[in-house]
């Protein structure tokens, strides 16, 4: 995790109370009050250097985050290296060299359930809630065409129920703004957005991180959700 910092890949706070190293033997982990050392094979080609540290490579601190965090919390560490530019290449290399290794089994889970296309923690997060309560796959970055025109974009969308997601995070209404807009400019773009694509009868789910803490109750919004999306088709 403390690899993961220095590559600017998002990162859970409450993972940051110890700083982690790996020392390059097979034995004689420990663990203390603000260092968590792990003792684990490090090659020279698991390591480079950023602002004169030496870290484990990012495809290295991904691996080692698939195979020891839980999939809630790694797939969005993945997704968001996979848009820095790793590949799944360079990660099934780095598993190459550690069969046998605690977490294999979920690292490659975890591996195949990347996906570039998820432009957010929370999409990502998202995508593994949904897999989760068995909701049929989506596909991310969804876009809705009418008559050869482009009306919309979501972050999920299933063809198939007319449905609609967005995952609102505080990013979209602050940082992602483009220059000169305004937060209200955002929500007044994006009201009008919704009523076209309602127009077209496509159902529209909105959700939050706080959302993704009642799973069922998720679960039932988009079952109603699909369900008047099958009556308009």
């Amino acid at each position: 995790m403390s690899a993961a910092v220095l590559h600017q890949l998002p990162i859970w706070n409450d993972q940051l109370r110890k700083v982690h190293m790996t020392r390059n033997q097979s034995g004689g982990g420990k663990v203390r009050r603000y260092v968590h050392l792990h003792a684990a094979p490090l090659p020279e080609l698991d390591v480079c250097e950023i602002d004169g540290q030496r870290v484990t490579t990012l495809a290295r601190t991904v691996f080692d985050l698939l195979r020891t965090l839980t999939m809630e919390r790694s797939v969005p560490i993945g997704d968001a290296a996979l848009r820095l530019g790793l590949t799944l290449e360079d990660l099934a290399e780095v598993a190459g060299r550690c069969i046998g290794w605690r977490g294999m089994l979920q690292a490659r889970r975890a591996m195949k359930f990347l996906d570039a296309r998820s432009e957010s923690a929370g999409e990502s997060y998202s995508r593994v809630l949904l897999d989760r309560l068995g909701v049929p796959a989506p596909i991310p970055q969804f876009e809705v065409w009418h008559r050869g025109m482009l009306v919309g974009r979501a972050d999920f969308g299933w063809q198939e129920f007319r449905t609609l997601v967005e995952f609102d995070g505080k990013q979209k209404y602050g940082s992602l703004l483009k220059p000169g807009q305004t937060a209200a400019d955002a929500v007044f773009a994006e009201k009008r957005r919704e009523d076209a694509l309602r127009d077209l009868g496509w159902q529209i789910v909105r959700w939050i991180w706080e959302d993704l803490y009642h799973p069922e109750e998720l679960r039932v919004r988009l079952e109603r959700a699909f369900e008047r999306g099958l009556r308009a088709a």
